[in-house]
């Protein structure tokens, strides 16, 4: 009898233990009922499943900032930094992504469906989730997403951050920015006095433990510089200072160069060092801390900053010691990696703004002589350059008319001491830039550069009607009609 019952019991485990196994395979570890399986049987240490290590969930939002096929990196960025959070075992149903999803299938993209943001890399945009796209891509969608409000969303997934109090969240942005702003493919831009409030209200409906913030940016630590508060449990890192540009790179005719057939730039420097470390460490390993030094020498070209710019950081660094894992995931098949990331330094990288020009003349030179697009291509080239010099010839008017001749130039360009904000009055900027932009056109991803000329008439406390009369004087006789913010839209 007793014999009977040892091997209906032997049976029982035998049966309990391949439960649990994928089809077609089995376990051959009995174990005593109520006995966990092995990290190591469950196909390692995947984050899939919720653990007992303080973390909470861990939620993401992924901003490609820009639209057309000569942004294609910041679209590339996204892509391939939602495959690297998958491969941590972050849920798809937690990772929120904008794009405006209009390179992939793209006609000039010589890999239809396919996106790379390696000249040697895989296809990052399979599998990528179409939360918002095309108008959907706006600072109004992101702040309510950010604030895990369905109710302000328009359009899109209406997936947003449904944080708890112990959930951990990483943010990254990559996109063309100016002095206090970053950019949409939906105006109006992103200003950095809202999105510092937004964190704030984040902040303030205890929806979450920690945040980890990367944005690849022009300028982009103008967005946080003397804003970010030390005590909101954010951690943030950008790819340059408030007063430089940040770099794209793998572009044609540099070294590493995409294939031959690409005419636009895979990625941005910044960007691309952080993913490509994180590829190649064990992120149970690697802190924070240890990322963002191997990200700051690399986007700074090895500390030559002639071709790179300075990573800095703001807000809470007193987490900076705690490992990746917690924001980014872990992927088990880095669990024994050291550290194979062994990077060639990139021999050219080129400013964000000269981007699309580099683009541009690319596919010119790729075109048939005398055909009608390449004549189209030249015209669109030299419009969008006469534009650039309108921009900056306009704004260094205004100034001289505004400041007088020798004070203007001076005046606009006046950097405030660090840890001091841009500006004091946000709204009085987006007035300025309203203002010239109704009589000047669209100010563009590249005048964007020139944020800081209008928080310092700000600063100067010059009126309205002072900044409208200049405009008026600098533009009236341009005709901005293919640049006019009625058909642009307003950038403010």
């Amino acid at each position: 009898m007793a014999a009977r019952w040892c091997v209906a019991l032997l049976v029982v485990a035998l049966a309990a233990a391949g439960a649990g196994a994928e089809e077609g395979e089995w376990d051959p570890v009995i174990r005593m009922p109520g006995e966990k399986e092995p990290a190591a049987a469950r196909g390692g240490e995947r984050l899939d499943e919720e653990e007992d290590d303080g973390v909470g969930t861990r939620w993401a939002v992924l901003v490609a900032g820009s639209s057309g096929y000569g942004n294609y990196r910041h679209q590339a960025d996204i892509c391939h930094a939602y495959q690297i959070l998958r491969k941590g075992g972050l849920k798809e149903e937690n990772i929120v992504v904008f794009m405006y999803d209009d390179v992939a299938n793209s006609a000039l993209n010589p890999r239809r469906g396919v996106i790379i943001n390696h000249p040697e890399g895989e296809d990052v945009y399979a599998g990528v989730p179409k939360d918002y796209t095309g108008d959907q891509v706006t600072a109004k969608n992101f702040y309510a997403v950010l604030l895990g409000d369905k109710t302000a969303v328009t359009g899109g997934s209406r997936k947003v951050i449904d944080s708890k109090p112990n959930d951990h969240i990483f943010i990254y942005y990559s996109d063309h920015g100016g002095p206090g702003v970053l950019g949409m493919p939906n105006l109006p831009y992103l200003y950095a006095g809202d999105f510092i409030k937004v964190l704030r209200e984040k902040h303030a409906s205890n929806s979450y433990a920690k945040m980890v913030i990367y944005v690849e940016a022009c300028e982009s630590g103008s967005i946080f510089e003397g804003l970010m508060p030390e005590d909101l449990n954010i951690y943030v890192t950008t790819a340059s200072n408030a007063e430089e540009s940040s770099w794209g790179t793998y572009c044609p005719g540099m070294e590493p160069s995409p294939p031959s057939e690409y005419i636009t730039c895979l990625g941005d420097l910044y960007s691309i060092s952080w993913m490509e470390d994180s590829e190649t460490h064990n992120l149970k390993e690697e802190t924070i801390k240890e990322q963002y030094e191997v990200v700051k020498e690399r986007t700074s070209g090895s500390n030559n900053y002639g071709a790179g710019s300075h990573v800095m950081e703001y807000g809470d660094k007193t987490f900076k010691g705690e490992k990746l894992y917690r924001y980014q995931g872990f992927d088990p098949a880095n669990a024994n990696v050291t550290n194979k990331l062994l990077w060639r330094g990139q021999k050219a990288v080129v400013n964000q703004r000269d981007a699309d020009i580099l683009f541009l003349w690319k596919r010119y030179e790729l075109l048939h002589e005398k055909s009608r697009e390449k004549l189209e291509v030249l015209r669109e080239i030299t419009g969008t350059v006469t534009h650039r010099k309108h921009l900056d010839s306009s704004i260094d008017f205004i100034g001289k008319l505004l400041f007088g001749v020798e004070n203007g130039p001076s005046t606009l360009g006046a950097v405030r001491a660090p840890g001091q904000p841009l500006v004091d009055d946000w709204d009085c900027v987006k007035r300025m830039v309203r203002i010239f932009e109704s009589h000047c056109g669209s100010l563009t991803q590249y005048g964007m550069k020139h944020m800081r000329a209008f928080a310092n008439i700000c600063n100067s406390g010059a009126p309205a009607t002072a900044m409208k009369e200049a405009s008026i004087s600098a533009c009236g006789s341009y005709n901005s009609a293919r640049w006019s913010p009625l058909v642009q839209g307003y950038s403010a």
